[in-house]
């Protein structure tokens, strides 16, 4: 086996979790996926929520997002979604037959997505220092009380979202690594849904 390879050859066709209907193709515990699921129509709905309220006062809303940093936004983005990437890279690397080698990549891999994970919530905490507590905020009606919710769900996700990657670099078993990094792009896909939504869309 050549170790040197940036990738191993992928499982064959099988269904990796047999008797679990439209979940059976889905990598990694089949249960992650009920939460995904169920965290993404939660999800839905406040942003369906908000798409209501904005409707009821675009003026406020405007006035709201007029106040927050979209390069701030933006550059936690990029973070978030490079953390991402090192997740795919380690569900990659575990894909390899067991070796010790392939083992410390898989939790360098997965250390990296951590780190960038923690750099995550470190400038969102800066971000809500800047947007709260270093000015007046304007009269922008529901909009803040939103923004609150919607991103502290999400940083909640990402917290929790970061003890799954602590188990998955102590336990780098392949199934282990699937189910966990599941869960972590499900939060990326979160917070590009809304970023713009926030940030962005006038």
């Amino acid at each position: 086996m050549n170790l040197d390879r940036g990738a191993c050859e992928l499982p064959g066709s099988g269904l990796p979790n047999p008797g679990w209907g439209p979940l059976s193709g889905l990598p990694g515990n089949p249960l992650i996926w009920v939460l995904i699921i169920s965290e993404l129509l939660v999800f839905a709905a406040f942003f369906g929520v908000f798409a209501w309220q904005r409707v009821l006062d675009p003026v406020g809303f405007i006035a709201g997002q007029r106040h927050l940093e979209p390069l701030i936004g933006g550059l936690n983005t990029l973070v978030l979604l490079t953390s991402g990437l090192a997740a795919a890279m380690a569900v990659t690397q575990s894909q390899c037959p067991p070796h010790a080698l392939r083992e410390r990549r898989i939790r360098q891999w997965l250390a990296l997505a951590a780190v960038l994970g923690m750099a995550f919530c470190l400038i969102k905490a800066v971000e809500y220092h800047l947007e709260f507590f270093t000015g007046p905020l304007p009269d922008s009606g529901n909009f803040f009380t939103f923004y609150i919710g919607l991103t502290g769900f999400h940083a909640a996700h990402v917290i929790f979202g970061l003890c799954l990657l602590g188990v998955a670099i102590w336990r780098p078993r392949a199934d282990t690594v699937e189910t966990v990094c599941a869960f972590w792009h499900m939060v990326d896909l979160i917070w590009v849904l809304l970023y713009p939504l926030l940030y962005l869309v006038r």
